[in-house]
């Protein structure tokens, strides 16, 4: 065979040989495969008549480089160390000898390099000094890589945090001892024993946290990437995940959440475990908005390599404090129930809801997601079933110890304070009451706009239904029947102004507000015509005797005595009364001036003048109209007053 000679100058030779190398090189062929083949094509091309000189070359030129950077790999392995320097410089902090580190990083790169590259596979004894220093290189980098992300790791600022939370404080009405346990934990808005309940924290929209120091992000990706490349992902991923799963836990330590088992959660007492609930919702929100996110973007950041890497490194990270606070909402769920339970469990369902849009967006763990939604779904059972049970012990409430002076019932206070504010949560509890329908089934035939309402507002109608034949049963419990008027009409007044003043006004309507205002009128001319009968028949004509100038004495004096004896009776025993509405107070004396002054000045001013020319005239005329017009200013402010045998001199 004849070599074929050609001659295009030393560039071009130049490039044939480098074409001649790259051909062999992407065949991915041994070392000696590629020098018999390279000798080959020099008996075809006599520019390639030097290959052999190259080949050698080459393969010094590798093993040097090999050299150089297993030398440096062992320098920085302790076991390995020949000195008492270099047995030191293993422990020096990776961040305070950058110029080794990049010297060590490239020595990794060298030999991971000249492995991929097949320049020293044919040397089966420089194969093996490479995969062990290839071994000793990533026990170094893991340590180094934990290392550097312990050291920073920046702790969780909480009041920074805490001072980003906005709070919606709403508050409760109270239960005066005169109703049952169940209804324990309120306290009214106006008095000065308040408290609040605290919905659940906001956050504002500029809220974000390094969790890693951010000078620390590119060695930690330098390592990782060296770490990928080896094939040692998964002791990166397991490095990673055990210091940043450290990390969070902590956080939550540092938020106020304990690791509680289920048992452990049910036999707290109701104060302790409210603080828990509160700061277990804080920490959800916290962890989703803060922690998640800044896992989520830190693992996107050091291992942009690989979506399979990152979003594996993600999981394992966060699957631990995900499910530490998971098990508290389930232990809640599961547990007893009580109303005072329901706000903190709808604020728990409902930051649990919006953590789970996101959890199904960050976690491509499908076991994560699915307990996130076992979870809420449980939330979602206990608020249903604990509103329904609030129903039906405001039904069943049997206090029956009447309010003494006839005001508001600690019941009345309790019940329309708590849906007051359970309209903030209409949303949920319309989802969560949605296909619960049956039990408000014989509210159809009372008002024709329950076709329009929503779920929530029929469970409210019905709620506030019961407890109005809860009252009427307990103004049962007062002998007189003008106190009963009074109470009903102080209570049903409360109802409705906690209606009309609220957001409850939209889900019940107007035209529920004024058939509730037609009862109380009706309750007030109850109790004119029950309380004031009496008096007022004192003051007719009949039984007298004749014409206003021929009238019985005798028949006057007792009429004048019987009407002072009721309007004195009256004054005792209604100043002690409590009408706390200064509105309807008013109206209900106005009322009663409009019906007792007239008819008063009408007959002294028909039969007075009969008695005032007598003896003892003041004995029996002992009051002006004026007098009495005075004294009604006293009815119903809850004080006992009595009235004493002399004329009060009008004004």
């Amino acid at each position: 065979m004849t070599t074929t000679t050609t001659n295009l100058g030393a560039g071009s030779e130049d490039r044939v040989m480098a074409t001649a190398q790259q051909i062999l090189k992407s065949l991915n062929t041994p070392k000696e495969v590629r020098e018999d083949m390279l000798l080959i094509f020099s008996s075809f091309d006599n520019r390639l008549s030097n290959i052999t000189d190259l080949i050698n070359e080459n393969s010094d030129s590798a093993g040097v480089r090999f050299d150089a950077a297993e030398k440096v790999i062992l320098q920085w392995d302790s076991s390995s160390s020949s000195s008492n320097a270099d047995a030191s410089r293993h422990s020096l902090p990776w961040e305070d000898s950058p110029d080794e580190a990049a010297e060590y990083l490239s020595a990794v790169d060298e030999i991971l390099h000249l492995v991929a590259d097949m320049s020293i596979r044919s040397d089966n004894k420089i194969m093996d000094r490479a995969e062990t220093a290839i071994q000793m290189a990533m026990s170094r980098l893991e340590d180094e890589f934990r290392l550097v992300l312990i050291r920073n790791t920046v702790p969780l600022d909480s009041e920074r945090l805490y001072g980003s939370i906005r709070r919606v404080s709403l508050s409760f009405a109270a239960n005066d001892g005169e109703i049952g346990e169940e209804f324990e934990s309120f306290a009214e808005v106006d008095g000065e024993r308040g408290c609040f309940h605290e919905r659940g924290p906001s956050f504002g929209d500029d809220l974000c946290v390094d969790l890693i120091n951010p000078d620390a992000v590119m060695e930690l990706k330098e390592i990782a990437d060296r770490m990928i490349n080896a094939g040692y992902e998964k002791e990166c991923v397991q490095a990673y995940s055990n210091v940043r799963r450290d990390a969070l836990d902590e956080c939550l330590v540092i938020l106020g959440v304990e690791k509680l088992s289920i048992e452990e959660v049910q036999k707290i007492e109701w104060k302790a475990l409210d603080e828990k609930m509160k700061k277990w919702i804080q920490a959800v929100k916290i962890t989703v908005r803060v922690l998640l996110n800044g896992e989520k973007r830190l693992c996107d950041q050091i291992f942009n390599g690989s979506n399979s890497i990152k979003e594996i490194c993600f999981n394992e990270t966060a699957k631990g404090c995900v499910m530490q606070l998971l098990n508290f909402g389930e232990a809640v769920a599961i547990g007893k129930r009580s109303s005072e339970k329901l706000f903190r469990i709808l604020d728990m369902y409902d930051v649990l809801a919006d953590a789970l849009l996101e959890f199904e967006m960050m976690f491509t763990d499908e076991y994560m997601c699915t307990e996130a939604k076992g979870v809420l779904a449980g939330l979602g059972d206990a608020a249903k079933g604990t509103f329904l049970e609030f129903e039906n012990a405001v039904k069943n409430e049997a206090s029956k110890k009447p309010m003494q002076n006839g005001e508001i019932h600690p019941l009345t206070r309790y019940v329309m304070n708590y849906v007051k504010l359970l309209v903030d949560y209409s949303e949920t509890l319309n989802s969560l009451l949605e296909n619960d329908e049956d039990e408000v089934d014989g509210l159809k035939s009372e008002d024709g706009e329950l076709e329009t309402m929503t779920p929530f507002a029929k469970r409210l109608l019905l709620l506030i239904s019961s407890l109005e034949s809860n009252l009427e049963e307990k103004s049962k419990l007062y002998e007189d029947g003008a106190l009963h008027c009074i109470f009903l009409m102080n209570n049903n007044l409360y109802i409705v102004q906690k209606v009309k003043d609220s957001e409850l006004r939209k889900l019940l309507g107007d035209n529920w507000v004024r058939k509730r205002r037609g009862s109380i009128r009706q309750y007030a001319t109850s109790y004119l015509r029950t309380c004031w009968t009496k008096a007022l028949h004192c003051l007719k004509d009949e039984g007298i005797g004749g014409s206003s100038n021929n009238a019985s004495k005798v028949a006057l004096k007792e009429r004048f005595k019987s009407f002072n004896a009721c309007f004195e009776d009256i004054y005792r025993i209604q100043t002690g009364w409590k009408v706390p509405d200064p509105q309807l107070r008013e109206e209900l004396r106005i009322s009663i001036s409009e019906k007792v002054i007239p008819a008063y000045r009408s007959f002294m001013g028909r039969f007075g003048s009969q008695l005032e020319s007598g003896r003892h005239a003041g004995k029996y005329i002992k009051y002006t109209p004026e007098d009495l017009e005075n004294y009604l200013l006293d009815l119903f402010e809850g004080s006992p007053l009595v009235l004493h045998h002399m004329r009060r001199k009008s004004t």
